[in-house]
């Protein structure tokens, strides 16, 4: 009963959060369309789809990931899209499967939603690196590793999800400060090169390549 209420509770706090957010969005656009060249950059940043995002921009094992990011949207309205479809998501698991591993060894759905929230700040920091112009090569991560120090399993589903959705956002206004340029420069991460924008995307196909598994494996 506990769980229950915890997860009532927490679509409550998300619907209020996101209405707060959405009204702040809308209130930063309305000043920034005052002014002609920042409302050129959000045209620019609005038609970015992951169709644009060429082979050379990214390692060919994240080709996956772009794959599994609708055309439907741009990067930022479906940074923000796929981070509600998921709680929506989430919300609706049967409390019980979230300490579920469907074979020895494997993650449960609490592990891979911190594994989610690591990953997005990795790839997230990348894409500043980059967007600065930083030309220093940034190394992997090691994401068996991170697991197992994060004991995401031992955190309530509110926790994460509460961490997940700041993360998000603190993402969604880092690529909404990128101009179009900062958004085509590559760096090297894991020896291998890698664009911003394809980081983006790749944030959300991650995201979408594990929301995926859910359905196969746990549910």
């Amino acid at each position: 009963m506990c769980e229950r209420a915890d997860s009532s509770r927490l679509r409550e706090e998300m619907v209020q959060y996101f209405k707060l957010t959405r009204s702040a969005i809308k209130y930063l656009a309305l000043v920034f369309f005052s002014f002609p060249i920042l409302a050129i950059f959000l045209i620019l940043i609005n038609t970015m789809k992951p169709s644009q995002v060429q082979p050379n921009e990214y390692a060919t094992y994240y080709e996956n990931y772009i794959k599994q990011v609708s055309e439907e949207y741009n990067l930022v309205e479906e940074l923000e899209i796929s981070l509600h479809r998921f709680i929506k998501f989430v919300q609706d698991i049967p409390m019980d499967k979230f300490d579920y591993r469907y074979a020895k060894g494997k993650w449960t759905i609490k592990d891979i939603i911190q594994h989610i929230i690591d990953a997005e700040r990795v790839f997230a920091y990348r894409a500043l690196r980059f967007a600065r112009n930083d030309t220093t090569e940034l190394p992997g991560f090691e994401e068996n590793d991170y697991v197992e120090e994060a004991y995401g399993n031992k955190r309530s589903i509110m926790e994460l999800l509460t961490e997940l959705s700041a993360v998000r956002h603190a993402t969604i206004v880092l690529f909404k400060s990128f101009h179009e340029k900062q958004l085509l420069r590559k760096g090297i991460a894991s020896n291998n090169p890698m664009s911003v924008r394809a980081l983006g995307f790749v944030i959300i196909g991650h995201q979408n390549h594990h929301q995926k598994i859910f359905e196969e494996r746990y549910l």
